[in-house]
């Protein structure tokens, strides 16, 4: 049973980590057609809010219990991620600020092992430094590196925050008074939505640009459906099977999962927008999937069972 449902949790993390990388392919014709950066966030973050509205009344009594983990997770997990990431996207070059995002699950390897002073595996640590260089490849890093102190910062707060959903997503997971992950999911979003409202302020949008077209690669397709897929399957799926899946494993092993995004993200530029995929960036790619593959299988020594005891007594016994 509990190998079973460590592959599901696998599965999850690995459906969320696709979900999540096909949001810049489907928002980024969006952002080209004039639509500006923040508003497309608080666009995809206000819809997936309305959508799960009715989570969050059916879970209305997580507003009384967990009132902080719900406040964190929407303030830092939802808009500071986005947040700091844009921040620093506009004064550093792309790769870098992605690379600086992603090194998120090595800054919650720390935690758990340097705040909460748990062990971490061996599997989980190496998957990590493995995907951390493989990123480097995929983003290629070394192309135009123009390093900007504060840019830097803004980067590695995405990180932090980033560390910090895995974290939330895995609060109060063990006891009976476990928080409901969809619930949370939605609160979450809700919260976000409201912070992103104060930045991007959303009613400066050019609402005319949604009523027109955008095109994806070659293919002319409706705003509109282009903006569903940004809601429904980058933010609204991704973030429910994601918080599942970091209960059904551990943070830190989903953590490393997540690098998959940025291959998943490069790989579908590629197919659908007609970016070109270098011979590093598939080098890269490779060495993420080995390291996400090196994590998930990493396995805690297992404890002691009845079984065990029995065997221990009648050895004793014998003596």
């Amino acid at each position: 049973m509990q190998a079973s449902g460590k592959n599901a949790g696998l599965g999850l993390a690995l459906v969320s980590a696709v979900a999540f990388g096909g949001s810049g392919v489907a928002a980024k014709p969006l952002m080209e057609a004039g639509l500006d950066p923040l508003h497309m966030v608080w666009l995809r973050v206000a819809g997936a809010a309305l959508v799960l509205s009715p989570l969050a009344w059916r879970h209305r009594d997580l507003v009384r219990r967990k009132p902080a983990l719900l406040a964190g997770f929407g303030l830092v997990a939802v808009a500071g991620v986005q947040a700091f990431y844009f921040a620093s996207l506009s004064r550093i070059p792309v790769g870098v600020a992605l690379l600086l995002e992603y090194l998120g699950p090595v800054l919650l390897l720390g935690y758990i092992r340097f705040v909460q002073r748990k062990p971490v595996t061996r599997g989980a640590a190496a998957g990590a430094a493995v995907a951390v260089v493989g990123l480097a490849c995929v983003v290629q890093v070394w192309a135009g590196l123009r390093l900007d102190a504060l840019g830097v910062v803004f980067g590695l707060c995405a990180a932090l925050c980033q560390a910090c959903y895995f974290v939330f997503a895995d609060q109060g997971s063990d006891g009976e008074d476990a928080p409901d992950p969809l619930g949370v999911t939605a609160y979450g979003l809700l919260v976000g939505a409201l912070v992103m409202t104060v930045i991007a302020r959303p009613w400066k949008i050019d609402w005319t640009l949604l009523g027109g077209e955008a095109a994806l690669g070659d293919t002319m397709l409706p705003a509109g459906v282009l903006l569903a897929w940004v809601v429904l399957i980058a933010t609204v799926f991704a973030y429910l099977t994601g918080v599942v899946s970091v209960r059904m494993l551990s943070p830190q092993i989903a953590g490393v999962v997540a690098f998959l995004e940025a291959v998943v993200a490069v790989v579908l530029a590629w197919i659908l927008l007609g970016e070109h995929l270098s011979t590093w960036q598939i080098i890269g790619g490779g060495l993420v999937l080995g390291g996400a593959f090196i994590a998930q299988s990493s396995r805690s020594a297992p404890p002691e069972g009845p079984a065990d005891v029995v065997m221990l007594d009648r050895e004793a016994t014998k003596a």
